[in-house]
């Protein structure tokens, strides 16, 4: 029920996210939910894309630094509560959400939010045992 995601390391300079997204675009790799994070020298860009490996390759030979995490896709009403109710449930068990970003859904009303937590098996156990829905993989890859 884990999700691979791509982390990018780019200079922060005019054009670099522009290279990514023309590198992915001509190797036929659709993204399916992004972050990016920036500092004064340098930002991380998170992807989900369609296909991990392709996509960290394409990256690769075009010169980037890329890395690949497990993060969660979890499943969440889109009302008031609902990220509540997940944050309250690691906070109860103790685990640290390192960063999360999110998606919606609106045709079938749901959030999709995307966690890296610092305990991912027991962040899987924690939302199960709270009946907080987990997404496979394929399930993000083909948004």
């Amino acid at each position: 029920m884990k999700v691979e995601q791509i982390s990018v390391f780019l200079e922060n300079k005019s054009g670099r996210l522009a290279e990514v997204s023309h590198v992915l675009a001509s190797a036929g790799i659709n993204i399916r939910a992004l972050s990016l994070a920036d500092t004064s020298d340098f930002g991380i860009l998170r992807i989900i894309v369609n296909d991990t490996e392709k996509a960290k390759q394409v990256l690769k030979d075009s010169g980037f630094t890329v890395g690949k995490t497990e993060v969660l896709a979890v499943e969440v009403q889109d009302r008031p509560g609902g990220l509540s109710k997940i944050l309250n449930t690691m906070r109860n068990e103790g685990i640290n959400v390192e960063y999360m970003y999110a998606l919606v859904q609106k045709s079938i009303g749901k959030a999709i939010i995307i966690f890296r937590f610092d305990e991912i098996e027991k962040a899987m156990d924690a939302l199960n045992r709270a009946g907080i829905g987990i997404l496979k993989g394929e399930d993000i890859y083909s948004l």
